[in-house]
């Protein structure tokens, strides 16, 4: 594997079956084999990145008492901002050298996940930011839905399968700031090698050396993409769900070298959570002889609180 493969999700929402087919066969043997694609054609346009950007610029650039105003305690860094080396990968006991915001679900007021989020938080200081965080988090979503919905039939489920599970989905959206390096890092890096927690991510910012994914025989490759691609890679639940068929790969975000440590780094990856309740027992599809079931069942909930409080961020 020299490069991640790249995809176009105008062949999946084409009325042309052939293309929409193409689509689906070269993002199912990714996932199969890399468990990472570059995706272009996707919902987020140039402006909004931009604009996007400049946010969170702004907001990483105010002073610390100010940012940490909007770390809020008692509820596991789901909501608002998380400070420099909170977050530590599993199993690994040092903090990765990162600072983080969250944007979650924008839930109907109806809706009975309602209660179960925290409401977002408002940063007064940045008129613009939640707002342009909230284009972001819905056209990434709304990118998300059809990527599912290529994998779902790439199983052999049904196409919307996955559509009402991501409907007011506890997917995140997380902003992170890689601060310049001032001291020789003991141990850490800016995110250690780990695998994602939800069904599938969306990373904007992966343009330049730093993520790196690594393939079955343990080697670690760079994921560059281009200026108009999103990185997605399959996560953990999608991973249970389909019995491995679909691999969450690990990757991390190597520190860079020595004579760039003065300079930061922003990424932005959307994790695409669904519902609580959603059952992630194993396909009966994706059992056979060859495949025997793998996993346990458990619901996408009590998978989410089992890993956050592995990552240190609930008691």
């Amino acid at each position: 594997m020299s490069k991640v493969p790249s995809v176009n999700l105008a062949d999946f929402l084409s009325n042309d079956e052939s293309r929409k087919q193409k689509f689906i066969n070269e993002i199912g043997n990714a996932y199969e084999t890399i468990g990472f694609v570059a995706l272009k054609g996707h919902f987020l346009d140039d402006e909004l990145v931009d604009n996007l950007y400049k946010e969170i610029k702004n907001f990483f650039d105010l002073p610390t008492e100010v940012k940490e105003k909007y770390e809020i305690p008692g509820i596991g860094g789901q909501r608002g901002y998380v400070s420099f080396g909170k977050e530590s990968a599993k199993g690994k006991k040092e903090g990765d050298l990162k600072e983080f915001w969250h944007f979650g679900q924008y839930v109907d007021a109806d809706s009975k996940y309602a209660k179960e989020y925290p409401d977002n938080v408002e940063v007064s200081e940045l008129p613009k930011f939640n707002e342009v965080g909230k284009q972001t988090y819905q056209m990434l979503e709304k990118t998300a839905k059809y990527v599912l919905r290529s994998l779902a039939l790439h199983l052999g489920l049904e196409e919307t399968y996955f559509d009402n599970y991501i409907k007011n989905g506890n997917s995140i959206l997380r902003p992170i700031h890689y601060p310049p390096i001032e001291t020789e890092p003991k141990g850490a890096e800016r995110a250690a090698a780990h695998g994602d927690i939800n069904l599938i991510t969306l990373l904007m910012g992966a343009q330049g050396k730093g993520l790196q994914v690594q393939d079955h025989d343990g080697v670690w490759h760079d994921a560059i993409a281009e200026p108009d691609e999103l990185m997605i890679n399959v996560g953990d639940m999608l991973s249970r769900h389909s019995n491995n068929k679909l691999k969450s790969t690990i990757h991390r975000v190597t520190n860079p070298p020595k004579e760039m440590w003065g300079t930061s780094r922003y990424s932005i990856p959307f994790f695409m959570h669904p519902v609580s309740d959603m059952k992630l027992d194993v396909l009966d599809k994706c059992i056979d002889e060859n495949n025997p079931k793998q996993f346990e069942d458990i619901t996408a909930g009590e998978f989410l609180n089992e890993r956050l409080r592995e990552l240190g961020l609930k008691k």
